[in-house]
């Protein structure tokens, strides 16, 4: 199973898709934690996710899915960038029993909502929100297009706590390109017929001939995904900067430099007093908040 992300879309329609599956760069995220099967299921389908807006969306910069809520899971996040490098993290609330492994999205999250960042590299920052309003993350994000974007949009994701992949249909406002009125209809319909199984084990161009080897369909190139961490001494130093000045002297005085990790790969990271005022010297502005 390769770890890809392929973009096709229907002739003479204005629907478009993409498929992606996961299994080294998935495996790569579990294995820097120890999440309970429930938890890394979600995460699967989280980074299924990001990889697949990420790539409708062709940002040059970092998409970012978080998913905040009140239940035993208080935060599911993932991101991406152009490069094909995925990373994500879960977190549950303080003072909560484990999580049970037949338990679902909505018993795990409660009540919140959906954060989508899209952060270029040249550019303004764009959150978009979501209520958490439907039984599955999948549901979510296609309340999200729809409301949101105003995109027509189907989402299907599965894990087995193993493999990871999603299947994303979208129907483009051009309707000028459009020589068949039932595409997005059908495309949807056949789509629905698609098993986890398939899903997960079969080659991508295999999935797409057996939902649509009826339709005229153009496949792009698969685009390689993996895990990558996009963590450094510069982009922490600058979250260091948001605890504040009066903090940042109280650590240092109390235990002579700061030391912190990155959440995703636990990459640590040390800060002594010269390091700490060349980062308070810093021009005002220069710092960006880092999740």
């Amino acid at each position: 199973m390769s770890d890809q992300i392929q973009r096709f879309l229907f002739e003479r329609t204005n629907v478009r898709g993409e498929i992606v599956t996961l299994e080294r760069a998935y495996g790569d995220v579990l294995d820097r934690h120890g999440y309970p099967p429930a938890i890394n299921r979600l995460l699967g389908e989280l980074l299924s996710a990001v990889a697949l807006l990420t790539d409708t969306v062709k940002l040059d910069g970092i998409l970012s899915i978080e998913v905040r809520g009140q239940g035993a899971l208080s935060l599911l996040m993932a991101e991406s960038n152009p490069g094909g490098e995925l990373r994500a993290i879960a977190r549950l609330a303080d003072d909560t029993d484990l999580p049970d492994d037949s338990q679902g999205f909505r018993d795990l999250v409660g009540d919140g909502h959906i954060v989508i960042t899209l952060d270029p590299k040249e550019g303004n920052r764009y959150q978009g929100i979501v209520a958490l309003e439907h039984d599955s993350l999948a549901e979510c994000l296609e309340a999200y297009f729809s409301q949101s974007e105003q995109l027509p949009t189907f989402l299907r994701l599965t894990s087995d706590g193993t493999r990871t992949g999603g299947l994303l249909l979208q129907r483009l406002p051009d309707e000028s390109m459009n020589q068949d009125d039932d595409a997005w209809e059908r495309s949807v319909h056949l789509a629905r017929t698609l098993r986890s199984d398939e899903l997960l084990e079969l080659d991508q161009r295999e999935v797409l001939y057996r939902l649509y080897h009826e339709e005229t369909v153009r496949v792009f190139d698969p685009k390689p995904l993996r895990f990558g961490c996009t963590c450094s001494r510069a982009r922490i130093g600058e979250a260091l900067l948001g605890l504040g000045e009066s903090e940042l002297r109280e650590v240092l005085a109390d235990q002579g430099e700061i030391e912190t990790q990155c959440h995703f790969c636990h990459t640590h990271y040390r800060f002594g007093q010269p390091e700490v005022e060349a980062l308070l010297a810093a021009p005002d502005g220069d710092a960006r908040t880092v999740h």
